[in-house]
């Protein structure tokens, strides 16, 4: 299911060589995390009544073009891995005018209660399950 994710740069998010500074794209992935959850009809307020935390365990990026002030980046998340325990979601970035890459990237994370003890969603909640096991066929 491919859901994308459409983000205009701010002038604020810039650098003093006028393109995006790096941190920046790690609010962007989760900004379109946040979208594409929602999409799925698996908002983050559903896990989050339901005593489920998802917190990020690493983000790694690679930097392939460089976008500025004014550009959009369309963002296209992706279970990547998936085990009920913990997913990876990676991220395809490319700049709607050019279409060039801008950047790959993963984020890691696991399914915890609100203790932080991790849990396995195919128990605590197996309709979300289904719909992240049916992302990776």
């Amino acid at each position: 299911m491919g859901i994308s994710f459409k983000r205009v740069i701010n002038y604020y998010e810039t650098d003093r060589m006028g393109i995006v500074h790096h941190s920046n794209y790690i609010r962007f992935l989760e900004e379109a995390r946040c979208y594409w959850l929602e999409q799925l009809e698996m908002p983050f307020p559903d896990f989050e009544e339901q005593g489920i935390t998802i917190p990020v365990l690493g983000v790694n990026i690679e930097y392939k073009h460089h976008v500025t002030y004014g550009d959009t980046i369309i963002i296209e998340p992706y279970v990547k891995e998936y085990s009920g325990v913990r997913m990876t979601v990676g991220y395809n970035v490319t700049d709607l005018k050019t279409g060039k890459v801008v950047l790959t990237g993963e984020t890691k994370h696991c399914f915890t209660n609100r203790n932080l003890r991790p849990i396995n969603l195919k128990k605590a909640n197996p309709e979300f399950n289904n719909k992240f096991q049916s992302l990776l066929e």
